[in-house]
């Protein structure tokens, strides 16, 4: 199965970044090293990346669109709404892929289980390096004034030192 991993997004001062590595790995195989696993939805208002199967997180960026769309921009029902059709549709059961979204309000992690997370620090990671991510973004905002996109983009960089499946081939989307 084809994967692809580690997203880290947060809010900081007033901005919203989200970062993804480049890599696509086939099992034990690097096959893209320069992926972009990152869209602005709605108006560029939300901010989107995904973690797992390439193509079951392509259907699930679809499928969320059309519920951002169907809610107007209303982040956590949309959220939920794709939570709940994710959890009963037998067809997406089957996916397996997360997804990290985030606006100026909510950071929240979406599963395939009919989990919806909202962390309470703000910060949303991802993937197989996400925990790596993760801990260096908290460690960042705790004790660096560094703005919301350098945290991502070094979270990533410490997460890719680490991680096989990680990449340091960083895009980030941001929002002002």
């Amino acid at each position: 199965m084809i994967k692809s991993t580690t997203i880290i997004g947060l809010k900081r001062n007033g901005k919203v970044a989200i970062g993804a590595d480049g890599q696509v790995s086939l099992e034990d195989t690097i096959v893209k090293q320069n992926a972009n696993k990152l869209r602005k939805l709605y108006n560029n208002n939300i901010i989107a990346g995904f973690a797992g199967a390439s193509a079951d997180a392509f259907t699930l960026f679809e499928r969320f669109e059309a519920k951002i769309e169907e809610f107007r921009g209303n982040l956590p029902r949309a959220a939920v709404e794709l939570a709940k059709e994710w959890r009963m549709d037998k067809y997406l059961r089957r996916l397996e892929a997360l997804l990290a979204v985030l606006d100026r309000e909510h950071a929240l992690v979406i599963s395939g289980n009919g989990d919806v997370i909202e962390p309470d620090d703000g910060i949303v990671s991802i993937g197989s390096g996400g925990p790596y991510a993760l801990a260096a973004a908290r460690a960042l905002v705790a004790h660096s004034d560094l703005d919301a996109k350098a945290i991502v983009k070094k979270s990533i960089e410490i997460a890719s030192s680490i991680c096989v499946y990680t990449n340091d081939r960083i895009v980030i989307e941001e929002l002002d």
